[in-house]
Parts: structure tokens; C-alpha cells; sequence
């Protein structure tokens, strides 16, 4: 699932895997999307873009994710 940048809250530029290259949390789905892509709770996603800042990479790496990860919890 490509993930197009607009201004409900996915940020520009996606990642090689087609996730956004930020972590945008600005709107309720945007929380849910990043929750399931990372099989997080939401307070989880939030907590690691307060420690490292919401480059995608750097959050996957804090919770410990694989970045890109094609098996995600998005069906």
C-alpha cells in the first residue's frame, strides 16, 4: 500500500518500501497507521517520535522494528 503525501497529516517523501519517510501523528489515523505498521500500541509510536525525533528509520530502530519491513500489521 503506496501511502500519498497530503495534508491530512502523511509527511512528503516515502521510503524504499513505500511507507512515508516520517512519522506523522497529527491525525487519529495517522496514529492507528503507524500503531499497526509497527505492531505498537499508539502510546508505543508516540513515545519513540518524543525520544528520536519522526524519521521512520530512527522510530523503527528505537522500537526495535526491522525499517522496511514488508510483513507489517497493515492487511
Amino acid at each position: 500500500m503506496v501511502q500519498e503525501a497530503s495534508d491530512e497529516g502523511h509527511a512528503e517523501g516515502h521510503a524504499a518500501s513505500g511507507d512515508p519517510a516520517q512519522v506523522v501523528l497529527d491525525a487519529p489515523r495517522d496514529r492507528a497507521y503507524w500503531a499497526r505498521r509497527f505492531e505498537v500500541s499508539v502510546e508505543q509510536v508516540q513515545a519513540a517520535v518524543e525520544a528520536v525525533g519522526s524519521d521512520a528509520a530512527r522510530v523503527a530502530a528505537h522500537l526495535g522494528k526491522p525499517w522496511p519491513y514488508e510483513k507489517s500489521g497493515i492487511v
